[in-house]
């Protein structure tokens, strides 16, 4: 039997200290081998084409040729993941290089260059190993779509939630902006995102959201109560839960421990969603690496909600959809763009239900 190939990586920062530590903290996994590093957006399109990496770890703030330019044409001429390691003072930043094709990002600990690098070294890492899963493809195909053409409001029916909750990882911010962002006007949901994100990005996330989407939203807070055409998003480093406080189901969040392998949460936020509002409740796994969101949907379904995952022809990352779909309890298995009928109108709208197995 063969040895696995490692992961070639092309390490892009205009810090020289900067591209010596991300560049030391890759190597010290036996899976990953570092082909090159580039100091400008110039010499990382070279070398990008001369060398075809397997990852990119970017750095956006690059003399000559900025980190935008540099994704748009990588992206057009040779098709990479992208990993962007980001200042957390530049979230927005952040979230226009995932539009432009980034699959995924990390924070740095502080914006000047130092040994508090080196605190990403196992989140980087992780994200590192896991992008075999990722399928560039379909960040390609998002990117020659477009902007998703916005729906016309659709009938609801009896069936329609009340209450919709997300989960996803590497791949989700674009997905989840293409559901909402694909909405004429905000149905009467009110919307539970759980986004894996670092602690820092969330909030110019939901901000992002209530910008360019017909849903107000805004980054969730304790005592904040689930309103239609309205989105609550999970903070960074905290799970979002729900409990019944005088007669309102209020948002309540807890503090992440350094046992959890997700922060936030997308089981403990379907499970707690599912305690309060049962059969009203409709759970939608997209996008992302891991399990996180198999228990949770078990928990929707026994609740008497319905569950929806992404299907493989459209995730970035087929992983977390696919853990939910073996869980034996998913009700229809969607492409992205049908998604948002399924939230508008409710399942029993006509919604195929179509590659549901539970292995």
């Amino acid at each position: 039997m063969s040895a696995v190939a490692p992961i070639r990586v092309l390490v892009i920062d205009d810090s020289a200290f900067s591209r010596r530590t991300i560049t030391r903290m890759l190597e010290r996994s036996p899976l990953v081998e570092v082909v090159a590093a580039a100091r400008d957006g110039e010499e990382a399109l070279r070398k990008t084409l001369e060398l075809r990496p397997d990852l990119i770890t970017l750095d956006l703030e690059m003399p000559r040729m900025n980190g935008f330019t540099f994704l748009r044409l990588v992206m057009s001429r040779c098709p990479t993941p992208v990993i962007v390691i980001s200042g957390r003072n530049g979230e927005q930043d952040v979230f226009r290089a995932l539009d432009f094709g980034a699959v995924d990002f990390i924070g740095k600990p502080t914006p000047r260059a130092g040994a508090e690098l080196e605190t990403i070294e196992q989140e980087l890492l992780r994200k590192v190993h896991a992008i075999r899963q990722l399928r560039i493809e379909k960040v390609r195909a998002r990117l020659d779509a477009g902007p998703t053409l916005r729906a016309a409001a659709r009938q609801r029916s009896s069936s329609a939630p009340r209450v919709v909750a997300i989960g996803s990882s590497t791949g989700g911010p674009a997905a989840l902006m293409q559901i909402l962002g694909s909405f004429v006007e905000a149905p009467p949901v009110a919307v539970l995102v759980c986004q894996h994100m670092p602690e820092g990005f969330t909030r110019g996330f939901a901000e992002r959201i209530d910008r360019l989407t017909p849903f107000a939203a805004h980054e969730a807070e304790n005592g904040d109560t689930p309103i239609a055409g309205a989105v609550l998003v999970a903070p960074g480093g905290r799970h979002l839960e729900f409990e019944r406080e005088g007669g309102r189901v209020v948002a309540h969040l807890v503090d992440a421990t350094a046992s959890d392998k997700y922060a936030p949460s997308v089981d403990r936020l379907f499970a707690s969603a599912a305690k309060q509002f049962g059969a009203e409740l409709l759970a939608v796994v997209l996008t992302g690496m891991g399990d996180d969101g198999r228990e949770g949907v078990r928990a929707v379904k026994q609740a008497g909600g319905k569950v929806v995952a992404e299907s493989e022809q459209t995730a970035v990352v087929f992983g977390m959809p696919h853990q939910a779909i073996r869980s034996g309890v998913v009700d229809a298995v969607l492409p992205l763009p049908e998604i948002a009928s399924v939230i508008e109108s409710g399942l029993s709208a006509g919604a195929p239900r179509r590659g549901v197995r539970s292995a």
